[in-house]
């Protein structure tokens, strides 16, 4: 059964396009444009609470009945868990998959996302002071990832969900003013995963 997407192109919304794609789910887009505020409109806010895209209504969920579920890192789970793709049984090659999920749910988002802001506030007096702690953080962060894939193709061992979460971030590296001259670990796993047909169509799918 066809799962309903509700998003808009953010990197939170491309990881879960992107992970639809690579475990062959058939789902129908709804646009929720935030620069009209339609996440606050009842019918979205009765599927995600905190008004925040992306959210997915399953009418196939457990037991055969319906669910909806919000949070990009709770949906990724979800998705694991249905399909059994990309998400370990095995409880100790799960822990990994877990740790960076929560990584990028925790750190690798809500950073950049803060450089995002400041980046945008006109006067200089205003964001001196939150560019420079966000974007510092920002790159503390691409490092730690960068340290994490000197040995590993992905980052938990294997393909997993914890790589769609960070790879829709990593894809604003350019508006994180973050080369990956300076972090090549991550360009070489950010080009392998970007030339995986399902990944690039998960970046391509039209949300509007």
């Amino acid at each position: 059964m066809t799962i309903d997407f509700y998003t808009w192109n953010t990197p939170n919304g491309r990881k879960i396009s992107v992970a639809l794609e690579e475990m062959d789910l058939p789902y129908k887009i709804h646009p929720i444009n935030i620069s009209k505020d339609e996440q606050f409109a009842p019918a979205f806010l009765k599927i995600s609470p905190n008004n925040r895209i992306p959210a997915i209504v399953d009418p196939d969920g457990p037991g055969g009945k319906p669910v909806s579920v919000f949070e990009s890192g709770a949906i990724l789970l979800y998705l694991g868990e249905k399909t059994g793709k990309f998400l370990p049984k095995d409880f100790r090659e799960r822990i990994p998959v877990l740790e960076w999920l929560m990584w990028q749910m925790g750190g690798f988002g809500p950073m950049p996302g803060q450089a995002h802001h400041f980046l945008q506030v006109e006067k200089e007096e205003d964001r001196r002071y939150g560019l420079e702690r966000y974007l510092k953080e920002t790159r503390r962060l691409y490092g730690v990832l960068d340290k994490q894939l000197a040995d590993r193709e992905f980052v938990a061992g294997a393909l997993s969900v914890a790589d769609f979460a960070i790879v829709g971030w990593a894809w604003r590296h350019e508006r994180h003013k973050v080369s990956f001259d300076d972090y090549p670990n991550v360009g070489r796993w950010y080009k392998t995963l970007m030339e995986r047909p399902k990944v690039k169509k998960g970046f391509d799918v039209e949300f509007v």
